[in-house]
């Protein structure tokens, strides 16, 4: 039975560019493109062949090294997480991905299938062959869903972060003077950026004063007043004084209602009063 493997093992080696270049042919023929997305894909071809050919290959060594499974798994594995990632930054969606997956169950089993009718294999032997492939195909599966998914997520993260860090912009008005115009709702992760960001940016621009209007923002409750505080407090150590504008009226209310002290803070009703302030 040994011998039988490695033989198997061996015929997949030799074959696997020859199969994945079938299964390659197999697949794309079923695909709708423009012209556009045809000529891309051609131009891939060659490169998309040869990671199939590598995936290939990863069985073949599997039955060749049949008593060490485990090894099987990690190789897969580190095939998904390149994979995954490759496929996803083409911009291939999930689900059409994994329709790979038919395919190369498909030709790997149909060239197993030539090689132990040769070989003419035993049930036995074959259900050994079967409990050692089909547990790598479906675990090939599952891993190069998973690195997919967190790619993806890491995306989504990092272009969360832009964004939030778009949403702290401390603008110049004059030689020490800035202003940081607050828009939205202030959760946690958000007032977390925002001292980073205001402390990082009056740094940068050498600043001795900052405006910090409210204006847009709507709501102001006990855990976004604690939050500004903080701000506030970081800047005076670092020798930036701010004055508060642009409270709403709402705002002004709710601020009255929960007992929020905003004493020893400069608040003045909009920018250019401040600013005037500050040049007169």
């Amino acid at each position: 039975m040994n011998n039988q493997m490695r033989l198997l093992g061996e015929k997949i080696l030799k074959q696997k560019d020859a199969i994945a270049k079938k299964l390659h042919k197999d697949r794309m023929s079923g695909v709708v493109m423009t012209e556009t997305e045809r000529v891309q894909a051609d131009k891939m071809e060659g490169h998309i062949i040869q990671i199939r050919a590598e995936f290939i290959e990863l069985f073949g060594e599997a039955l060749l090294n049949h008593e060490n499974k485990n090894e099987a798994m990690e190789k897969i594995e580190k095939w998904c997480k390149e994979t995954g990632e490759y496929f996803f930054k083409l911009g291939i969606p999930l689900d059409e991905a994994l329709m790979d997956a038919g395919y190369y169950r498909k030709y790997i089993w149909k060239d197993l299938e030539e090689t132990m009718m040769e070989l003419e294999m035993t049930a036995t032997e074959v259900i050994k062959v079967v409990y050692l492939i089909d547990p790598l195909l479906d675990h090939s599966i599952h891993c190069f869903s998973m690195a997919y998914v967190k790619f993806h997520q890491l995306t989504l993260e990092n272009a969360k972060q832009a964004f939030l860090e778009l949403s702290v912009p401390v603008v110049p008005l004059s030689k020490g003077v800035g202003i940081l115009p607050l828009i939205g709702n202030i959760d946690t992760e958000r007032a977390r950026l925002l001292m980073e960001e205001t402390l990082k940016q009056s740094a940068h621009l050498k600043l001795s004063h900052l405006i910090l209007d409210l204006s847009g923002v709507m709501i102001v409750d006990t855990m976004v007043a604690d939050q500004l505080f903080k701000v506030i407090e970081a800047l005076s150590l670092v020798g930036v004084k701010t004055i508060i504008t642009g409270i709403r009226p709402e705002v002004a209310q709710t601020i009255v209602t929960l007992g929020i002290n905003l004493n020893g803070i400069q608040v003045r009703a909009n920018v250019y009063q401040a600013f005037e302030e500050l040049h007169g």
